[in-house]
């Protein structure tokens, strides 16, 4: 195979979040699967990666940030094949309790950032005429979790988002899909930032919500199993709408959502948290 034919076949990927969690594991199977990986994130570089990932310092609730990080790729690439956006954070907390200004960082990071992403890629994809885009939801968003509302929220609307997001991009053969994790053991756990004043009317019920949540994060899935369901989601021939992955009693509990009435579901989330 000559230059111009290696050139050609190349496949090309960057990836949001990708120094810790499922971003970082979704970074490594891609490049373990023979992708450039271009990972992107505001921590320090992660170690014990292929040598075809390339860590790009990115911080997704900057339009700049991102522009110079998209600059930078197709300085080195003359195409982009996948765009997979994992970055997100977490708080969790009552309603009443979380300013707003905080809720607002929230959606800045998990939604924003997904949209800073997509709009500093597309137009490659677009002239191109192909390409993936994945986007990393939540089963949270596809039922509101107790005391993380706004994390919730941001989940949400990235449901709309991609919906919308296909319609457009379908005439330039380009696809999307979000993916709708359950429980994976990761840091996320960890790093959520927890707001719960010490006058809340709401403490004691929120130690006991997060105590089943943090229970159910720390005891999930290996992430790389994410990622390897990745690798074989983008090698499909299509993209569905939408997929969710992780725990079986998860994943089911998302399709029956879909088919019992509100109250029953609502039973039975106050019956699982304790409420």
């Amino acid at each position: 195979m000559d230059m111009e034919q290696d050139t050609h076949h190349k496949k090309v990927a960057f990836v949001t979040g990708a120094t810790s969690g499922l971003g970082l594991a979704i970074a490594k199977s891609l490049a373990n699967a023979g992708y450039t990986v271009y990972g992107a994130g505001r921590r320090q570089a992660p170690s014990d990666v292929p040598a075809n990932f390339t860590y790009v310092q990115t911080d997704v609730t900057s339009d700049e940030s991102v522009r110079k990080s998209a600059d930078y790729v197709f300085s080195r690439e003359d195409h982009i094949d996948l765009l997979v956006c994992a970055a997100g954070s977490g708080i969790s907390g009552a309603i009443e309790d979380i300013p707003v200004d905080q809720a607002e960082s929230q959606l800045d990071v998990n939604f924003f950032g997904v949209v800073r992403a997509v709009q500093s890629f597309l137009p490659a994809l677009r002239q191109q005429r192909r390409g993936k885009i994945i986007i990393i939801g939540s089963i949270a968003g596809r039922t509101g979790m107790p005391f993380q509302a706004y994390y919730s929220a941001s989940k949400f609307a990235l449901e709309g988002f991609v919906e919308s997001l296909r319609y457009e991009v379908r005439a330039f053969n380009i696809e999307a899909c979000i993916v709708e994790p359950g429980d994976f053991k990761t840091g996320f756990t960890g790093a959520r930032q927890k707001i719960v004043p010490d006058k809340s009317a709401y403490r004691d019920t929120f130690e006991k919500v997060i105590g089943v949540q943090e229970h159910d994060e720390t005891h999930g899935v290996d992430p790389m199993v994410a990622g390897e369901k990745i690798v074989q989601l983008v090698g499909s021939r299509r993209l569905p709408a939408r997929i969710t992955i992780g725990p079986l009693f998860e994943r089911f509990a998302v399709w029956v959502r879909r088919i019992i009435p509100d109250g029953w579901f609502e039973a039975f989330y106050r019956i699982y948290y304790k409420l």
